[in-house]
């Protein structure tokens, strides 16, 4: 299959809150254009986007997944991606690929959390955006009340394209306001016919608005319009689509996904409107960090940047490229700028849901797969030698939730982390780490659904079923006060002996001083040599835990008298020593147990600001400040017991409906109450 001219490819991801219709609108707009027989449903695993299991047990979208039709002599690469906030980096990554975002918004539930979020991303990296209104069939939709949120929500610059013909089960056209004329779909097949009636007043009002709109944005459109001149279609459409491109305007069309309403207009307005990869070049920075931009040139040098890698338990790893520049061929040899390793692209593929058929050239702007890169990972950029160019890639979302891991069957531990690397190849959000104080392995991710997809991932990919523990809190124990203890170790068993004493005076440090240990033996009490030894049996001590357990911190230990015998003593003798006098001088020093406290940075709309200070508040949450942010958010800092915020990310949705977002780090250690003091033993027991 020869590859598109890059004027002719339009790379398009469909974006918005879950649950509003963007696979079932994927999979109208393949049926529509003829990309596949017939249009598939999500919920029997029918369709192509949504053909992972757990996408088919879950009814919805789990990953990105690309949809290519062809409208015309154009190439549109469809990628569908998740609407569920734990999987928001699936839309992130599609977005580098991407020259438009279509926000799919439901017809009845209108603006949500996560359309808000597309809404901020596609801002954030200046991406072209255009609104599909979906749903308009179903019971309780409403065009005008979502067109009044859209205004309200992202300003003067929504433009609407289309009017709905009829409402809920009568939805049965739209009226085109660019060529005023009606499309109707009575019969299955789109007719043109004249504006109704009964909406002709309303057509005519927003109609003049929308012309007034578009040739504002275009100098001599603007200067024949106010000399009486009425633009035709093909001017209007042209001076829209400089403003879609520049990010200006924002047109709003209306459909059913379900009915097949609107859908070919939209097929026909992506090729119309959207811009082709030559009109957004590609933002790189070199080793130096400087930026700058890469032309879409098919005759230029081949660059080629990994934006997604599925991992397949089968072919193995399946990188989705974005051609950058050039052009590509099957066994072209590139260089991985991060790795200065060669890679050979034996095979490109164009994927359509999990079909791949090969193709024997792909030109600048396209999106290819190509699988069996093993040294190139998400973000990678393949060039020729010498290539020291990074495209900025969004940054990944940070894991926010952790649970401890275990695989059921003893014995596959090793399978267990081959399975979760070769994940972390598709997902870089996931992350998981081996927590040595609570010899637990913590599995971290974007939310619940994320990471219990990922456990039954584990299963369906690599054969490794995973128990699931809840994660332990890594208390710390210390000393208040001075205390001294002696530690003898003596045992007669035939033979040469053992024998130690240790005397230690232990006494605490700041908080996060961590350990030191002073000599402080004089007349040869204890020889030399053996003084190692008793500071290890301190440092074992210590690793063992004091009273309650857990590891003993910020001490400094004193070694100031004991006594040996010439024969019995040994190194192993003063070792316990040592260990047996720093415990019962812990004892001794009126310990207290210290929780990890953790900085939380929380972004939540101004509206919601209470509600999340007085939770915080509740979690034992010392404030340390708030700042107003853009778009109407607050920015909370606070220091919080870490205790406190191991589900913050579930708690945190669901008080805030999923428009909240936070980040949290370690800051120090600090006393736990006294009052929780014994909580905390009972704990520790279990």
């Amino acid at each position: 299959m020869p590859g598109h001219a890059s004027s002719n490819i339009r790379n398009v991801v469909l974006a918005g809150h879950n649950a509003t219709g963007k696979t079932s609108l994927a999979e109208a707009l393949l049926a529509k254009t003829g990309a596949i027989q017939r249009q598939g449903k999500v919920d029997d695993g029918s369709s192509v986007c949504d053909f992972e299991p757990e996408e088919v047990r879950h009814h919805m979208s789990l990953s990105l997944a690309l949809a290519p039709f062809e409208v015309g002599p154009v190439k549109v690469n469809l990628i569908d991606t998740p609407g569920y906030a734990d999987f928001f980096d699936e839309l992130r990554a599609a977005c580098f690929a991407a020259d438009l975002l279509v926000l799919v918004v439901s017809a009845v539930e209108g603006i949500q959390a996560q359309t808000l979020a597309a809404w901020e991303l596609a801002s954030e990296l200046s991406l072209p955006r255009l609104v599909v209104v979906n749903k308009l069939d179903r019971e309780r939709a409403n065009f005008d009340r979502i067109l009044t949120e859209l205004v309200e929500q992202f300003g003067a610059g929504i433009a609407p394209l289309e009017l709905p013909i009829g409402e809920e089960g009568d939805f049965h056209g739209i009226a085109d306001l660019l060529t005023d004329t009606a499309i109707l779909y009575d019969h299955g097949k789109p007719t043109n016919a004249p504006i109704p009636e009964s909406i002709s007043d309303l057509e005519h009002r927003v109609r003049e608005q929308l012309v007034e709109g578009i040739v504002v944005g275009d100098d001599a459109l603007m200067e024949r319009y106010l000399d009486g001149e009425i633009p035709d279609p093909e001017q209007l459409e042209a001076a829209l689509a400089k403003g879609v491109t520049s990010g200006t305007v924002f047109p709003v069309v209306c459909a059913s996904a379900l009915t097949g309403v609107g859908v070919d207009r939209i097929a026909a307005l992506l090729t119309e409107l959207a811009p082709s990869p030559i009109e957004r070049p590609i933002v790189v920075t070199n080793e130096s960090s400087q930026a700058s931009e890469i032309p879409c040139d098919p005759s230029g040098p081949p660059i080629a940047t990994v934006f997604k890698t599925i991992a397949d338990p089968y072919v193995g790893k399946i990188s989705l490229l974005r051609l950058v520049s050039g052009t590509l061929r099957p066994d072209t040899v590139l260089v991985n700028s991060r790795t200065h390793s060669e890679e050979r692209l034996h095979v490109l593929q164009l994927l359509r849901g999990k079909e791949a058929v090969s193709i024997s050239e792909a030109q600048a702007g396209d999106i290819v797969a190509v699988p069996k890169l093993s040294g190139t990972s998400t973000g990678d950029t393949l060039g020729l030698k010498g290539n020291t160019i990074f495209p900025r890639l969004p940054e990944p979302e940070p894991a926010v939730l952790s649970i401890a891991i275990r695989p059921r069957s003893k014995g596959d531990e090793d399978k267990l982390m081959t399975g979760i690397h070769r994940l972390q190849d598709e997902d870089p959000s996931l992350k998981v780490a081996r927590v040595e104080e609570t010899h637990q392995t913590l599995l971290s991710g974007t939310g619940e659904t994320h990471l219990a997809v990922i456990c039954e991932r584990l299963q369906r990919k690599y054969g490794v079923e995973v128990e699931t523990d809840e994660v332990l809190v890594a208390y710390r124990e210390t000393i208040t006060t001075e205390a001294q203890a002696e530690g003898k170790y003596k045992k007669q068993s035939g033979g040469h002996g053992q024998f130690g004493v240790a005397d230690l005076k232990i006494e605490p440090l700041p908080r996060g001083g961590g350990f030191e240990f002073v000599d402080a033996i004089f007349g040869g009490a204890i020889p030399k040599q053996y003084l190692p030894a008793v500071e290890k049996g301190v440092l074992e001590a210590m690793a063992q835990g004091g009273p309650k357990g857990y590891p003993v911190v910020d001490v400094k230990v004193t070694c100031y008298d004991g006594k040996f015998h010439p024969v019995d003593s040994s190194e192993m003798s003063f070792k316990m020593a040592g260990s047996l006098a720093f415990k019962e001088a812990v004892a001794k020093g009126n310990p207290v147990v210290l929780e990890p406290i953790s900085r939380l940075s929380v972004v939540v709309p101004s509206s919601m600001q209470g509600d999340v200070l007085g939770d915080l508040n509740s979690r034992r949450g010392r404030v340390q400040g708030t700042e107003s942010l853009p778009g109407g958010r607050q920015r909370i800092v606070a220091l919080v017991p870490t205790a406190e915020i191991l589900r913050y990310a579930v708690d945190l949705r669901a008080l805030t409906g999923a428009r909240g977002r936070f980040l949290a780090e370690h800051d120090h250690y600090d006393t736990v109450p006294s009052n929780l003091t014994a909580k905390i033993g009972a704990v520790s027991t279990l």
